[in-house]
């Protein structure tokens, strides 16, 4: 009698499961469940990597593998541009604009940004022009016109202005303050 209980038993386990299986309730559950968790884990990854690639594209990581330097720098080439060239202009001091009886003086040394060591020959030769230019203005300036980095960078704009026009066509790229002291 044992036995046939315990084969009942077993009968019945195994009608159960295959009518769990049937209605889907206890091993789908699980399964759907684990599905939820598996997509959910595989768009954090996927948005993890374009949000990494977006990232490395924009800050110039990815260049050299997309091998956009290489034709940047072919361009370079092309284009006749090589190292930037640097000339010293000499100290020069002068007296700011002032209304008071006071005198006030600027002691400034800049150097020139060159676009090319062609360039180089082409500026010495009109350097009178460019020293001229540069005093004409600075006497005009008042101690207002400096204060600040928006003075400054007014000041390398405007003499950024005044020797290009006095060296064209040579080109100057930018106007380096060495040192600027105002007494």
């Amino acid at each position: 009698m044992a036995e046939d209980d315990l084969e009942d038993d077993l009968e019945d386990d195994l009608e159960d499961d295959e009518l769990d299986e049937e209605d889907g309730d206890d091993s789908g559950g699980a399964s759907s469940g684990g599905k939820k968790k598996l997509l959910i884990i595989v768009g954090a990854v996927l948005l993890i990597l374009i949000g990494g690639g977006a990232a490395a594209y924009f800050t110039g990581l990815l260049d050299p593998l997309l091998g956009d330097s290489e034709e940047a720098s072919e361009e370079g080439v092309a284009g006749g541009e090589g190292a930037a060239v640097f000339l010293d202009l000499d100290e020069m001091i002068v007296n700011l604009n002032t209304s008071g009886r006071r005198q006030t003086l600027l002691k400034i040394k800049v150097a020139l940004e060159l676009a090319s060591q062609a360039d180089l020959v082409m500026i010495q030769t009109v350097m009178p022009r460019v020293v001229d230019n540069f005093q004409t203005y600075l006497r005009e300036l008042r101690v207002d016109d400096l204060s600040g980095s928006a003075g400054l960078y007014r000041l390398r704009e405007e003499l950024l202005t005044r020797v290009t026009v006095a060296v064209q066509p040579a080109k100057v790229n930018a106007i380096l303050f060495k040192e600027m002291l105002i007494q």
